[in-house]
């Protein structure tokens, strides 16, 4: 997951929270092994690496990519899972090395899901091209995780890098409080959350961005421009029954640029954005 992953359980017997953290632990596992683009030999390595070639994936691939190109039309085509070779011109490490113009146009040829051709279970990527899950992978993780502990103990709040779902209250009825971070001072809490059932998801650029000229470029990319969008918040963070879709309306926010706020508004979301 790239992060941090924690499972907080405030059942009192022993045995229940190691048997809901082992159960979480592993789902994780699973699914970091299978749709992570870092691991060889997964379903998103046999797809980046066809050349061209149909793939037939698995039922549950099927549905990642389906959420997927519902989100590409959903956003006008802003979220893209094809998008993330633009990694190769962008390296978000807080440096200034920000890249040349020609250098991003060089790889949009190879980006944008319209290119693709996807007929469940069959997919087909031009030569090139790639896929990259880490956009809904993180937050897939989460409820998948969840809907295996939920039978075993409802006072459980997972946390997978700032993705989190409470199944219930902790002991007592208690809610879980949970910070969001400071966009002006790291490790500073800029506010409290207090949380019983349902999830959050943030998206943001605390932690990945380059700064040139006093300018500071965040790291969720315009697939149409390959450029940052402009004028986002710093951080969103969204609250939602499930961590998948608190997660796409935080992302969807952020590609709004300046009008991020006004995107959560007409959809109803309940959301905290720091600027």
């Amino acid at each position: 997951m790239a992060s941090p992953c924690e499972v907080h359980v405030a059942d009192a017997d022993i045995a229940t929270a190691d048997r809901a953290v082992t159960l979480a632990a592993a789902e994780a596992h699973r699914i970091e092994a299978k749709f992570s683009r870092y691991r060889r030999g997964n379903i998103v390595d046999a797809i980046n690496t066809a050349e061209g070639r149909p793939v037939v994936v698995d039922d549950e691939t099927a549905r990642l990519l389906d959420y997927a190109a519902r989100l590409y039309e959903l956003s006008d085509g802003k979220f893209d899972v094809t998008s993330g070779v633009l990694r190769r011109a962008w390296r978000f490490d807080g440096s200034d090395r920000v890249p040349t113009a020609e250098a991003v146009a060089a790889l949009l040829p190879i980006v944008g899901w319209d290119k693709v051709h996807w007929r469940s279970p069959e997919l087909t990527l031009p030569p090139g091209m790639e896929i990259d899950l880490g956009g809904i992978g993180k937050e897939y993780a989460v409820d998948s995780a969840a809907a295996l502990v939920r039978p075993v103990s409802a006072r459980c709040l997972l946390n997978f890098g700032g993705d989190l779902l409470a199944l219930g209250p902790q002991l007592g009825g208690a809610p879980w409080r949970v910070g969001i971070e400071s966009v002006r001072q790291e490790g500073a809490v800029a506010r409290h959350i207090d949380l019983t059932v349902g999830a959050l998801a943030t998206s943001g650029d605390s932690r990945r961005f380059l700064f040139k000229d006093g300018k500071r470029y965040c790291h969720v990319l315009d697939p149409t421009s390959g450029w940052p969008v402009v004028g986002a918040p710093r951080s969103v963070t969204v609250a939602a029954p499930t961590c998948t879709q608190a997660g796409m309306l935080a992302t969807l926010a952020l590609l709004q640029g300046a009008d991020a706020e006004a995107f959560l508004e007409a959809q109803g979301a309940q959301f905290w954005a720091l600027r």
